[in-house]
């Protein structure tokens, strides 16, 4: 009897301890925002991509904000006026869907809530580098101190435990039980607890099929690799201050496959003149030119020019099939659409996962761009035939989530 209840108290603990455990591991408001919002949004006035998030639960109520954060596309085609609004001021760029829970975008709004005084510096880190600030990790006090309890209390309980046998043995008559050392000990200790055992082994493989199953999700992965390149090339400078086309140097994204890397002959075209750099001085733009072989003070290039090692930043596994020039010419993307603001980026950094769970979220709630696009005109009449005129045409609906559009 006494061995069944503290069979029963050990595995109370244990629930107890993995409870604490998990719920330690649950990410709060401040990483969930930095993980999903703060590329696009800041918790006080600035405009990064989309509005400052300062005092949104003013402007709008919860009951509002959580399918909006959810799926803001389904409630824009719902003919909400505020988020049609706010769509059309935005230059028509909806978020993408979050698999986020209820509780999970509470606390984000919790956290935007309780931050909105510190936004100018969270604004300033996120224009100045691209990426989302980096949070420093505190020691897990709360943890440690829950998992100190526990033990205490088994300690106890193992104690009273010893006690209680011993008071009886000695009303009963009984003698002491003989004490067993080594391995003789752990091995009638695990005869004496089958139940509890069979208990840890169940819960271990739960918790091992989770985190197995997340670890093996995010191989080949590579969100936020922002390699230092051989050649310091400011994108926020050429693309942002300067205003260039992204298609003038990676002409090849309108023509082809691959967006292409622009060859040190594009860059001449400027610095044959620009010999310095606002940032960097000649010492970075220096570097074309010796590996041009070229010399500025007489403009002569010489014989032996080598190529620039060149770090690749994005990179689509083997089996999958993406054509820059279908999304860019036909389906009239912008780079920022899986690219990020570029504009922005000091390093340029991967911004999207790339993941076929994004390409598939994307593609159904991208609606397909057929007006003055000739391609898409017998599609388009032929599906409002179909479905009628408020339907709106999806990406999805014309077969972009079809497996053999990227897998072949």
């Amino acid at each position: 009897m006494i061995q069944r209840f503290t069979a029963k108290i050990l595995a109370l603990v244990l629930v107890f301890f993995f409870i604490a455990t998990l719920t330690q591991a649950q990410p709060d408001g401040e990483n969930l925002f930095k993980t999903n919002c703060a590329q696009c949004h800041s918790v006080g006035d600035n405009v990064v991509i989309g509005p400052g998030l300062k005092d949104i639960l003013k402007r709008r109520n919860e009951a509002w904000l959580l399918p909006w954060i959810k799926n803001s596309k389904k409630v824009i085609d719902g003919g909400d006026a505020y988020a049609t609004k706010l769509y059309e001021q935005f230059n028509k760029t909806a978020m993408p869907t979050f698999a986020l829970k209820d509780d999970e975008i509470k606390s984000i709004l919790g956290y935007i809530k309780a931050e909105g005084e510190k936004a100018p510096a969270v604004a300033t880190t996120t224009a100045t580098s691209g990426a989302a600030p980096v949070e420093e990790k505190g020691f897990p006090w709360g943890l440690l101190v829950t998992t100190a309890l526990l033990v205490i209390i088994y300690l106890a309980l193992n104690k009273a435990k010893k006690a209680l046998e011993k008071v009886v043995r000695q009303r009963e008559g009984e003698p002491e039980p003989i004490e067993l050392k080594g391995k003789a000990h752990y091995k009638n200790w695990i005869r004496e607890h089958k139940k509890f055992i069979a208990f840890l082994l169940i819960i271990g493989f739960a918790w091992s099929s989770y985190a197995g199953w997340y670890a093996l999700a995010s191989i080949a992965v590579t969100k936020d690799y922002q390699p230092d390149q051989p050649i310091k090339f400011s994108h926020q400078l050429h693309a942002g201050t300067n205003g260039i086309n992204c298609k003038y140097c990676h002409s090849a994204a309108e023509k082809g496959k691959n967006a292409g890397i622009p060859s040190l002959n594009v860059c001449m075209n400027c610095h044959k003149y620009v010999q310095s750099g606002a940032q960097y001085g000649k010492e970075e733009i220096a570097k074309i030119y010796k590996a041009l072989d070229y010399d500025p003070s007489t403009q002569k290039y010489g014989d032996h020019p080598k190529p620039i090692q060149w770090i690749r930043v994005h990179n689509l596994p083997d089996f999958s099939y993406f054509n820059h020039s279908q999304h860019v010419v036909v389906g009239k993307q912008e780079c920022q659409t899986c690219h990020g603001p570029v504009e922005e980026m000091e390093v340029v950094k991967q911004f999207s996962p790339l993941t076929m769970g994004w390409c598939i979220d994307c593609h159904r709630n991208t609606e397909v761009k057929t007006e003055g696009n000739a391609y898409y005109t017998k599609i388009h009449d032929d599906f409002k035939k179909q479905h009628g005129a408020d339907v709106k045409l999806t990406v999805d609906k014309i077969g972009g989530i079809e497996c053999a559009r990227c897998h072949y």
